[in-house]
């Protein structure tokens, strides 16, 4: 049984952007996410949900290089769903959004050099470099424990 165009349409979640708090969000990144921690902190947070259920969130905060803290520029800290086609391009124009609207000129985001970027393509993102960041946060005789993917990220921008 072949089933229609408008009949597979209808079955797909409706998806609306809704306020939430950076506690919630940081529960959702604490259980969904794949490689890393919720954040300390964030300037804005957006939520998505299909129906009635939340499906993902998106957090902004300051750039965490140092170089790029122009006081102009966002980081999208975090980017985090449940795998609802379209939420992830959606969290990432609606961070996009709020930026824009709190006087950013830029927002910057990264990713592991493995993963495609798909979403952020859709979103309006353009790769930067493949080349971004890699370090280790220890220094001197500190060592400090690894929790992230030590690997180069790739940087993606997008003017507001």
């Amino acid at each position: 049984m072949t089933t229609s165009r408008s009949a597979r349409s209808h079955a797909r979640p409706r998806l609306a952007i809704v306020p939430t708090s950076l506690r919630e969000a940081n529960a959702f990144v604490a259980e969904h996410h794949r490689h890393n921690r919720p954040v300390a902190a964030g300037v804005c947070v957006v939520a998505v949900k299909a129906d009635d259920r939340l499906c993902g969130v998106a957090i902004l905060g300051r750039p965490v290089a140092r170089k790029l803290e122009d006081g102009f520029t966002a980081e999208v800290r975090r980017v985090c769903t449940d795998g609802t086609p379209n939420a992830c391009s959606m969290l990432l124009r609606a961070a996009w959004r709020a930026a824009k609207a709190l006087g950013y000129r830029n927002v910057i985001t990264y990713t592991l050099r493995e993963e495609g970027g798909a979403s952020l393509r859709a979103a309006g993102f353009k790769l930067v470099t493949d080349r971004a960041g890699g370090g280790r946060w220890s220094s001197g005789g500190r060592r400090a424990a690894d929790t992230h993917p030590l690997g180069y990220k790739c940087r993606w921008e997008l003017p507001t």
